[in-house]
């Protein structure tokens, strides 16, 4: 599979088209798959694959910080991070098959940056000598692009620690280059060796538009699934390729029939040079709800959620004067599982966007707060800080 790492060598793009967009790729880093140009419309300037992953000028507009969720202060050790006591992050690579435009680790691949390791020992002696760690995300980057000796190295290395019993993997490799998969029966064999039937791994994939569910990407789900790995998807909402409630709704039963179901819908991270993919709370929740609507309980499975600095945090529902949230997973044990009502601001695209609703506001009729009831209204408006 050749990668391609400059706008020139695209001969779909005119030359007026690569020198306009030539100062985009200087900023954050472009590289993409034959395979996947292939399944661009270069006839449709708006195609969704498009968007995906060839640069756009509104990209360099003033928007968003690179770590919008502060990584840095999650990060133990160069490679690792530990947000949640039972969950850590090996940052094992520095490069993807592709790079999606509204990539939220976009930092991860400009020359000055460090955060990802190849070295992964100290990290792993960290996760050996924390037992509350049960669950290891290799992430990066994407761990699919390691050779395969090299991941089996990691995996293998995870698997002598006792208390490790979930390996995920996260990776869009899946749909930029399924043939990494397909033409790899060494990496195939090692997946079915390490995902054994009480410590299972999974698979995270990153499919964001149903055109990206190819013979291709669904043959290669196929041979990591009959071997025991388990399948899931997790995409964010973006503007212009699934901010559409048919387009996500055709993904979820899609990924459902293939036996990759839906697990999360982030609401897009603030991150500098995403302004072009970004979607309110409120309209995404609205596209959210509305996909939701078709398929079966299994294509239903997704939640929208919010990677914030202090959680991973739900968004519950949305009413004509408030926005409904609980966190799933925080960083400070005391917000766990916290119910919050904000004021409605559909303009908002992030929490710190939004005001909390005063103890009266939350109790006036109409809304969805009598529901609730059993959460305290200390709970509902004290938000994070």
């Amino acid at each position: 599979m050749r990668y391609i790492k400059k706008l020139e060598d695209i001969q779909q793009l005119s030359g007026a088209e690569r020198a306009a967009l030539q100062p985009v790729a200087d900023a954050y880093a472009f590289r993409v798959s034959d395979y996947y140009l292939n399944l661009i419309d270069w006839s449709d300037p708006a195609d969704p694959i498009r968007q995906l992953v060839i640069p756009r000028p509104d990209e360099l507009n003033d928007w968003g910080k690179l770590d919008a969720s502060n990584e840095a202060a999650n990060t133990v050790l160069r490679g690792v991070q530990h947000k949640y006591p039972d969950t850590a992050l090996l940052l094992c690579n520095e490069v993807c098959g592709a790079y999606c435009r509204y990539c939220f680790r976009k930092r991860l691949f400009m020359n000055d940056n460090d955060e990802a390791s190849k070295d992964l020992s100290e990290g792993l002696a960290y996760i050996g000598e924390h037992p509350e760690i049960t669950n290891v995300l290799l992430t990066g980057g994407d761990p699919l692009l390691l050779s395969t000796r090299r991941l089996a190295e990691i995996i293998g290395a995870l698997r002598e620690i006792e208390h490790v019993k979930i390996i995920r993997i996260g990776t869009k490799m899946t749909a930029f280059n399924p043939f990494r998969v397909l033409d790899d029966p060494a990496l195939v064999e090692m997946f079915g060796k390490y995902s054994t039937p009480r410590k299972r791994i999974y698979v995270m994939n990153h499919f964001d538009h149903p055109r990206e569910l190819t013979d291709e990407a669904v043959d290669c789900l196929d041979r990591l699934m009959r071997v025991g790995v388990v399948m899931t998807n997790q995409c964010p909402m973006i503007a212009g390729i699934n901010d559409d409630p048919q387009v996500l709704s055709t993904l979820f039963r899609q990924l459902s029939w293939i036996g990759c179901p839906p697990y999360y819908v982030f609401q897009g991270r603030p991150t500098a040079g995403n302004d072009p993919y970004k979607v309110p709370i409120v309209r995404g929740w609205e596209i959210f709800r509305e996909a939701l609507r078709h398929g079966s309980g299994v294509a239903r499975r997704a939640r929208f959620v919010m990677s914030h600095e202090t959680g991973k945090i739900e968004i519950l529902a949305v009413d004509a004067k408030h926005i409904y949230l609980r966190y799933q997973r925080a960083k400070d044990a005391s917000l766990r599982g916290r119910f919050l009502i904000y004021r409605r601001d559909d303009a908002a695209y992030w929490l710190d966007d939004l005001e909390p609703a005063t103890d009266a506001e939350a109790c006036m009729d109409g809304g969805l707060a009598p529901r609730f009831a059993h959460d305290s209204l200390l709970d509902t408006v004290d938000g994070p800080e």
